[in-house]
């Protein structure tokens, strides 16, 4: 069923953006990806620590959050969290709450965190979120932060080149901590370049599902 004022399309519960005829999340199983790309390419939770920092290019209906709160939490770890994300269109809290009961699991999560949607920033004891609204290219380079992990998760590349060009690649590497890393579901040999231009070490790892290969980038500790 469409929603063109919304700008997504719903397909068997998954929000499929019209604007770039791409869906949000895996229509396999979006929170098995989530964990596969962004937490495990990660090397999380094993990285984690209090003060630990994601940032994000693309926070779409929030669930690489719910993911990364939700092994924060399971893992045990003491502290908090610090999560970033750049959204140039974000959703509507309603959409974020729909697209999120495509995953049960994180149901209780979910709930919590429900009444918070639709704030650019908010605290919990365990989190302080912030997203910043408007085109990463623009926002990210004014932005004084320097990240643990990046999240690339915006939508494919072939449907949307703005959010993984050279320039934007070499601002996620320029506020990145030295070690921290990136991950991300795409493999396009032009987004490696540009994340190597940037100084990362990059490599191409097993991806999810049908998707064969991934990305992955570590910023060496000796970068300045």
């Amino acid at each position: 069923m469409a929603d063109q004022s919304a700008g997504l399309d719903w397909r068997k519960g998954t929000p499929v953006s019209t604007r770039f005829d791409d869906p949000y999340f895996s229509l396999e199983n979006g929170l098995a990806e989530t964990r596969h790309v962004f937490l495990t390419g990660n090397g999380l939770p094993d990285r984690f620590g209090d003060g630990f920092h994601i940032a994000e290019l693309g926070f779409g209906t929030g669930l690489n959050l719910l993911a990364a709160l939700d092994l924060w939490r399971q893992s045990g770890q003491r502290g908090r969290l610090f999560f970033t994300t750049f959204e140039a269109y974000p959703l509507t809290p309603e959409q974020m709450i729909r697209a999120q009961q495509a995953f049960p699991e994180l149901a209780p999560l979910a709930q919590e965190l429900a009444p918070l949607w639709g704030q650019h920033a908010f605290a919990l004891p365990d989190l302080t979120f912030q997203m910043i609204e408007g085109d990463a290219r623009q926002t990210l380079p004014e932005w004084p932060g320097a990240v643990d992990a990046w999240f690339l998760d915006g939508f494919s590349p072939a449907k949307n080149p703005e959010l993984w060009n050279a320039d934007l690649m070499a601002q996620v590497a320029r506020h990145m901590a030295p070690g921290a890393t990136a991950a991300s579901y795409t493999a396009a040999g032009h987004v490696r370049r540009a994340l190597a231009a940037a100084g990362l070490e990059v490599m191409r790892v097993s991806g999810y599902g049908r998707k064969r290969h991934m990305t992955i980038a570590t910023k060496p500790i000796a970068s300045a």
